[in-house]
């Protein structure tokens, strides 16, 4: 089936940042998410979940264990399972990224 972001469930997270559901099952989640300038979530980890975050455009920092990554347009960066991760655009634009979760992360998250 097709989506695309007018197609695709979409919702608000974190401080004015947009998510929509390109898949959403519970074997796997595929989520395109925007972050607008300077904007960050919650630490966490996931219990089960694996995660891939792949930038589609600008600049996604992602943070473990205190070591900062900058990812740029076509980096990803994988998160294993109950690995405490932070993504944050410290930029001055918005950055559009891809997340990919193996199994589904609903009901997943712990955060700290």
């Amino acid at each position: 089936m097709k989506k695309t972001h007018q197609t695709a469930p979409h919702y608000k997270w974190g401080e004015d940042c947009d998510g929509w559901r390109l898949v959403d099952q519970a074997e796997l989640s595929v989520i395109s998410e925007q972050m607008p300038p300077l904007t960050e979530e919650v630490r966490h980890y996931h219990q089960f979940a694996r995660q891939f975050f792949y930038v589609l455009k600008g600049t996604l920092t992602i943070v473990i264990d205190g070591q900062v990554t900058n990812l740029l347009e076509g980096e990803g960066y994988e998160v294993a399972p109950t690995i405490p991760h932070q993504v944050q655009n410290r930029s001055n634009e918005n950055t559009h990224f891809l997340v990919t979760s193996q199994p589904s992360t609903r009901d997943d998250r712990v955060e700290g």
